[in-house]
């Protein structure tokens, strides 16, 4: 892997931190195109009261000098504002042992599992006895490294005109109509809290959310996330760990609540014949060209030059006001799941984070075909490419 990147950082501690790697020098970092692509992840309609606290902004600390990357380590940091409520319960250091920061701290610890949650493996498998260690970590406000991330990717993507988009497609029960182009209802898109590209659905979605909420329940759903302009060859067939599906299914399911990754057709590929699965081809003005996508822009692990396009599931946060039976892990008694703000539904949210996610493994892909030290570097290699690709 080239294009790598670490991150860290508590829910409700001082701040959160990535360090990017392989960010070839050259590249256009955009302080406000990262603090937009935070926004968007905040977005939605049944976020909880956390996303009222914290207007996430990014800090650039290295890797960056007047705008452009200079081919070092890139160190992004999110401050949390929650922090000022937490700086004794989240303390890094010992602190002083008073009846006042004792109380601080026991009325944060957490012994109620959340089923369906890290909570009980995570306290087995790392030995903690206050679940409160666990799901710092495990929150999903860790995703607002990953989009951070994801923005530095899209704008390695960007020179080369390779652009995304994420679609809600379904929340709870009710399915939204489809479109063929995603990209002309972009805008629309963007513009509605819910992510979606029609107005009937967002308005049962959003009434089917407001029904979980009263009743103090959660609900899942599923997304699109759509690359254009891929250039075939991304990824590889020789090795399992390079076949480019293999690494966005990867890349995506480790987004918290993610139960279910599809690449074109997905499961309805196990419904059909093989004559109706597989897209045909053609030439066309000396150009390979397919009239439709089932293969979803990859076929043996390499990009094709079709859209890629991805469809995952995610289910209901565990977290619910209403919380359902479990165990206190202290003494193995049958209370109810602990309950801490959380919200009612983050597909939205959730779409948003595996189109970071897919940015971050097309970038890597790109770089790994293309070389890496310079933009310039990659600018000539990729179009020396694309004139070899003509020429066959």
């Amino acid at each position: 892997m080239i294009f790598k990147f670490l991150s860290s950082g508590e829910s409700h501690g001082k701040c959160l931190n990535a360090i990017i790697e392989g960010v070839p020098a050259g590249v256009c970092i955009d302080e406000a195109f990262i603090n937009n692509e935070l926004a968007r992840r905040q977005v939605g309609y049944g976020r909880g009261g956390r996303m009222l606290i914290e207007k996430d902004k990014v800090k650039i600390l290295s890797g960056v000098r007047h705008g452009k990357s200079i081919g070092s380590p890139i160190c992004l940091q999110i401050e949390n504002k929650d922090w000022e409520n937490w700086q004794v319960a989240m303390s890094t250091c010992e602190v002083e042992n008073t009846s006042e920061n004792l109380e601080i701290i026991e009325s944060k610890k957490i012994v109620n599992v959340r089923p369906g949650h890290a909570d009980l493996s995570g306290a087995i498998k790392y030995n903690h006895y206050d679940i409160r260690n666990v799901l710092e970590r495990s929150s999903a406000r860790e995703t607002a490294t990953r989009v951070a991330v994801g923005a530095v990717a899209k704008s390695i993507l960007k020179e080369f005109g390779i652009e995304g988009v994420s679609v809600v497609t379904q929340i709870g029960g009710v399915c939204a109509n489809s479109s063929d182009d995603i990209f002309s209802l972009k805008e629309k898109i963007e513009a509605n809290d819910l992510r979606v590209c029609d107005s009937d659905s967002y308005e049962l979605m959003k009434n089917e959310i407001d029904i979980a909420k009263n009743d103090g329940d959660t609900l899942g759903g599923t997304f699109k996330v759509i690359f254009k302009n891929v250039p075939v060859g991304l990824g590889s067939h020789v090795h399992w760990d390079r076949k480019l599906d293999g690494l966005l299914a990867q890349a995506i399911m480790s987004i918290q609540a993610v139960k279910s990754v599809e690449i074109g057709l997905g499961k309805e590929v196990a419904n059909t014949f093989g004559s109706k699965t597989h897209d045909e081809i053609f030439v066309e003005n000396g150009k390979y060209i397919r009239k439709t996508n089932n293969a979803g822009g990859i076929e043996s692990g390499m990009s094709n030059g079709e859209d890629i396009v991805i469809t995952a599931s995610m289910k209901a946060i565990p977290t619910m006001k209403k919380p359902l039976n479990s165990i206190a892990i202290d003494r193995k008694e049958k209370v109810q799941a602990h309950f801490e703000r959380s919200d009612v539904c983050a597909v939205p949210a959730c779409a948003v984070v595996a189109e970071a996610m897919s940015a971050i493994v097309l970038a890597d892909a790109l770089m790994e075909k293309f070389s890496h030290d310079s933009l310039d570097e990659m600018k000539i290699n990729y179009q020396n490419y694309l004139k070899r690709v003509s020429e066959r």
